[in-house]
């Protein structure tokens, strides 16, 4: 297989243990080349899970406080589970669609870096707690939108950085609040950083949303809220982080929208 960026994405989407996935995201190379235009056919296989954590409905996840180390482990692992997606979605956008600048493939490789450093750090604080990635049950949600958006471009940009990773920028203020009030504040540092990062991966997105919808000569809003509607997308549910949503770049009229 030649060596590209989209190639090498593939590969380390396949892989199924989370510590080489995250090694190799680490180590992209964003100065491969990126074979734009070709049309990669999808193996099986897609993405490649460990045989731990057992995925289960986001329901069954059992909720508990962070007054204990146990608790506190769950939360942190819900978080590098989410980080290891975010790992993989950033990856799928990488070799799954062609014929675009080779700007968005790099943007996108640059996403799974920062976000294979977020999984390491939490991986790490969980051994940390005496804990490892695999210990406490997750779910599969987000991938379940990558699933829904596979066949669309401005689905996936629309669906994934702008709306469920937008969600991470609402949540990080009261994340950090439950690591602090337990007296993790090594755990708070860290989502500290991943907040930083993910404003920036929101800006990317809403970067090349508003790209592609002006190649299709759509208007940014109007199409965000057709796209949310036929792909059944989570409705935006405060308390909003208006500020790091501003710094992403979604636009006034679109925050008056979160209501």
């Amino acid at each position: 297989m030649t060596r590209t960026l989209r190639n090498e994405a593939l590969s380390l989407l396949l892989e199924s243990d989370p510590a080489r996935k995250a090694a190799g995201a680490l180590a992209l190379d964003l100065e491969l080349p990126m074979d734009a235009a070709r049309e990669i056919l999808e193996p099986p296989g897609i993405p490649g899970r460990p045989a731990r954590p057992v995925l289960v409905p986001h329901a069954q996840i059992r909720q508990r406080g962070v007054g204990t180390i146990e608790g506190r482990a769950a939360l942190v692992h819900a978080i590098a589970h989410i980080e290891l997606n975010a790992i993989d979605l950033a990856l799928d956008a990488v070799w799954r669609f062609a014929g675009l600048p080779d700007s968005f493939y790099r943007d996108w490789a640059g996403v799974a870096r920062e976000e294979a450093l977020h999984f390491t750090l939490l991986r790490d604080h969980l051994h940390r707690l005496g804990y490892a990635y695999g210990d406490f049950p997750a779910h599969a949600a987000l991938w379940e939108m990558a699933e829904r958006t596979r066949g669309d471009v401005l689905a996936r940009i629309a669906l994934v950085p702008r709306t469920l990773e937008a969600r991470g920028l609402d949540a990080s203020p009261a994340v950090k609040a439950k690591l602090l009030g337990a007296g993790d504040a090594a755990g708070a540092a860290i989502i500290d950083r991943i907040l930083h990062d993910e404003i920036g991966h929101v800006a990317i997105g809403n970067r090349w949303f508003r790209w592609l919808c002006d190649e299709r000569g759509l208007d940014p809003v109007e199409a965000y809220a057709e796209l949310a509607a036929r792909h059944a997308a989570p409705r935006p549910r405060g308390p909003f982080n208006v500020e790091a949503r501003r710094a992403a770049g979604f636009s006034e009229a679109e925050l008056a929208r979160l209501g």
